[in-house]
């Protein structure tokens, strides 16, 4: 995600609940198993240099039983994306409903993201590397979660501004802070850049405060 989409206008795209954050069935639970496997072959080999027999190996899953469920690896790559920026969203609507002030509640965005990632590195690097080969109605979709992600953070940038009567652009703050979240996966160093909460507490108060801000403390 070198980066994400900014918000753009026209009808707002709904996000479906993907069946694969819960399993309910052994179909569901197989699929989820398929995807984990997917992730790992398109993060080693790249989306264009991995083949449908690469995922069936690594699987295993032969190959008429893996096009059983997707009968393309563009569907897989779909799917992932899907069922990555839908849990990451539903837990962030999950996490801010019992936070109300302008600040927390940004802190809470970075953490959730940070800690879904550094949960998920292999499947952040495929994000950021594939980002722009979905097409047609799969990368319709998945460009309208990312944009509701984006819109969501665009406004608890525009509460901050309005509660702390501050003046700046909300979408370039939104953006910026994209951008110091996104390519941790290339420098993360759990020795030396602490857990997840630590990280997302020293990078919201370096984003909120500044580097000067941080000094007077």
């Amino acid at each position: 995600m070198p980066a994400l989409p900014t918000t753009r206008s026209g009808k707002r795209a709904s996000v479906r609940r993907s069946r694969l954050v819960q399993p309910q069935s052994r179909f569901d639970q197989r699929l989820g198993q398929i995807l984990t496997h997917a992730t790992d072959v398109f993060d080693e080999k790249g989306y264009d240099g991995a083949s449908m027999r690469d995922l069936s190996r690594a699987s295993g899953i032969s190959l008429a039983g893996l096009y059983y469920y997707f009968e393309s690896k563009e569907k897989l790559l779909y799917l992932i994306q899907r069922h990555t920026f839908t849990t990451i969203l539903e837990r962030l609507r999950g996490r801010l409903e019992s936070v109300s002030d302008p600040e927390a509640r940004i802190r809470v965005f970075i953490a959730n993201h940070l800690e879904y990632f550094l949960a998920n590195q292999k499947a952040m690097k495929v994000l950021s590397h594939e980002d722009e080969v979905l097409k047609n109605g799969y990368g319709t979709e998945i460009a309208g979660i990312k944009r509701e992600y984006v819109r969501t953070c665009v406004e608890l940038m525009d509460d901050l501004k309005r509660a702390r009567r501050l003046d700046f652009s909300s979408r370039t703050a939104a953006l910026s802070l994209f951008g110091m979240m996104n390519w941790i996966y290339t420098w993360y160093k759990a020795r030396l850049d602490g857990d997840a909460e630590e990280l997302a507490r020293e990078m919201g108060d370096i984003f909120l405060h500044g580097l000067s801000g941080r000094a007077k403390k």
